[in-house]
């Protein structure tokens, strides 16, 4: 049974700094790209960033580039979306997504992605 597990989100003041993880279980880790999407408030769930199985290459949405970076350890099955200079429209739920590394669905889209985690919210204050 795969799970994905998000952490690490909360309240935090415009500007400031916070790090998401998403830890994986019932699965190949190697074997998996991972996505970061989010899902602001009456609004659909947008892409934040990719990483594939090594953290060779990464990919993010405009909107977050330079802000935010995502990484993974593999050794300990878990990715990671750094995000610094945060901005109240950054509020969102987040969520880690997974997809077999060598999958030709669409990365920046969520129906190209097999598996899902809950969710972590994190709301950014003025």
């Amino acid at each position: 049974q795969v799970q994905l597990v998000e952490s690490g989100g909360g309240l935090v003041q415009a500007g400031g700094s916070l790090r998401l993880s998403c830890a994986a279980s019932g699965l190949t880790f190697s074997n998996y790209a991972m996505g970061w999407f989010r899902q602001p408030p009456g609004k659909e769930r947008e892409f934040v960033g990719f990483i594939n199985w090594n953290g060779g290459r990464t990919q993010y949405a405009d909107s977050v580039k330079d802000r935010f970076t995502i990484s993974r350890d593999n050794a300990k099955n878990t990715v990671y979306l750094q995000m610094n200079s945060l901005k109240r429209e950054d509020t969102a739920v987040y969520y880690c997504a997974a997809k077999l590394q060598w999958s030709t669905t669409a990365t920046t889209r969520p129906g190209g992605y097999e598996y899902w985690g809950q969710g972590t919210q994190v709301t950014v204050s003025p």
